[in-house]
């Protein structure tokens, strides 16, 4: 019985005091990497919209009601999130459009998050990809495939092909990567619709 008590009370003391470790450890890191995290947003709103001067941070969030989750949902987004949005400025402080960051739930290997930039009158500027855990080889091509694909490209909304893009409007998938291919693709849509429904941003239309 003694033997058991003081096992216990050394587990215990060995508990608590790796617990005091990690939350030093913790208290050490967290600030570091915040300014990390900061940095590496700052960069790619500068990527996404090279033309700005300032980014101002919007109290905007996803709506919660009903009916608009509903609509979201609808229109094939129920897997996407726009997680934050910044309205792009010029020196002067005029509106220039905006930079959302955008995370698909969708991605073969997790969560893919990434910067989008779209000009007032719909142009996607280009993406930056902040996150993404994709298969080596496969899904992890996105930065080097997907993502010039969008520069620069003024449409409605996206679709991917596996023989060859044939308009502005198509995207090349990944060989051997569909899920990875659909969940940018939707989710880069899901920002343009956000754009469209929930900032007042010009529709593309065909002429």
């Amino acid at each position: 019985m003694k033997s058991m008590l003081k096992d216990a009370a050394v587990l215990l003391v060995i508990t608590l005091f790796a617990g005091l470790i990690l939350g030093f450890v913790y208290q050490i890191t967290k600030q570091p990497i915040a300014m990390a995290e900061e940095k590496a947003a700052k960069e790619a709103y500068a990527e996404v919209f090279p033309a700005a001067a300032d980014f101002e941070k919007l109290e905007l969030a996803m709506p919660e009601d009903s009916a608009w989750v509903e609509e979201w949902s609808n229109a094939g987004f129920k897997g996407v999130e726009i997680v934050n949005t910044l309205e792009a400025k010029d020196n002067a402080g005029e509106k220039l459009g905006y930079v959302l960051t955008v995370t698909s739930h969708e991605g073969y290997g997790g969560d893919i998050t990434f910067t989008m930039g779209i000009s007032a009158d719909g142009t996607i500027n280009g993406i930056s990809i902040l996150n993404i855990s994709e298969t080596a080889g496969l899904g992890m091509k996105a930065e080097a495939v997907l993502k010039p694909q969008f520069a620069n490209k003024k449409v409605q909304g996206f679709t991917y092909t596996k023989t060859g893009a044939t308009s502005d409007s198509q995207i090349d998938a990944i060989s051997g990567a569909t899920i990875t291919t659909n969940a940018v693709t939707t989710a880069v849509n899901g920002g343009l619709y956000y754009f469209q429904t929930q900032l007042g941003g010009s529709s593309y239309e065909a002429e």
